[in-house]
């Protein structure tokens, strides 16, 4: 089956690095022009350059820090300058903060719901009502497997992700009638800029880093940005069509929760 995505515009927010970047990359090489969203200029720079040589399709790469809401506005208005429309919005930006629940202060809480949960929103009430009035729309969500089985010392994050699912559910139940699909990917372990770096700062050695983290996962072994983009492509396009309203693991077994 070959899913395309020809003349849909899509918006990457997180989209400089990882999960974002290998999403953006996929879907412009479906044939979807795309916006990335992220903080730092340098590495958006080069992802801009990746996915254009990747694919022959327009990409606007713009620094915004998506938990503050003047800076979603600003960037909203010139991708609507240059890119006309958004009929895909993938709500990537985040990192994971957690810690011991009465170590956690509100000024982190705070934070990781600006980042996680409200940027979210006010993206998706951006993006809303040109889906609707196009009657074509998706709206993926990307989560983490602990917003279904959260662990001990796992605040905020998990608490931001339990949210994200509950947005995701009530968000497909309201825009089904306008032809809008709202789903979440919730991921496990997968290779990423984020355990690169962490294992790199403790010394150790990355590709061994990797493998050892897969041995916690029943397929053992970590997953590729590309396998979760894989999914992403399919739920943003016609192909996934009947499907609205679910949180996928895609975690190789790892969640206790289906």
């Amino acid at each position: 089956m070959e899913i395309r995505l020809d003349g849909r515009t899509a918006l990457v927010t997180g989209g400089s690095k990882g999960l974002g970047r290998a999403m953006a990359l996929k879907f412009a090489q479906a044939g979807a022009d795309v916006a990335i969203l992220a903080r730092g200029p340098d590495a958006l720079a080069e992802a801009e350059r990746a996915i254009k040589a990747g694919s022959n399709r327009r990409v606007l790469a713009l620094p915004c820090d998506v938990s503050k809401a003047p800076e979603i506005e600003a960037a909203w208005r010139k991708i609507a300058g240059e890119l006309g429309k958004i009929d895909i919005l993938v709500n990537n930006a985040g990192t994971s903060q957690t810690g011991r629940f009465e170590e956690v202060g509100d000024a982190l809480w705070q934070d990781d719901l600006d980042l996680k949960l409200f940027a979210a929103i006010r993206l998706t009430r951006l993006a809303l009502p040109g889906m609707k009035e196009r009657r074509w729309g998706r709206i993926i969500n990307v989560l983490n497997i602990g917003a279904k089985a959260p662990r001990p010392q796992s605040a905020p994050t998990a608490v931001s992700r339990a949210a994200g699912l509950a947005l995701t559910k009530i968000l497909a139940g309201e825009c089904a009638p306008h032809n809008v699909l709202v789903n979440a990917l919730l991921v496990g372990l997968i290779a990423s800029d984020q355990h690169v770096q962490r294992i790199a700062k403790e010394g150790g050695d990355v590709a061994q880093g990797l493998r050892d983290m897969g041995k916690r996962v029943p397929l053992g072994r970590i997953g590729e940005a590309e396998e979760f983009a894989n999914l992403a492509c399919f739920l943003a396009s016609d192909s996934g069509s009947y499907v609205t309203g679910t949180a996928i693991n895609v975690d190789g077994g790892m969640s206790p929760v289906v």
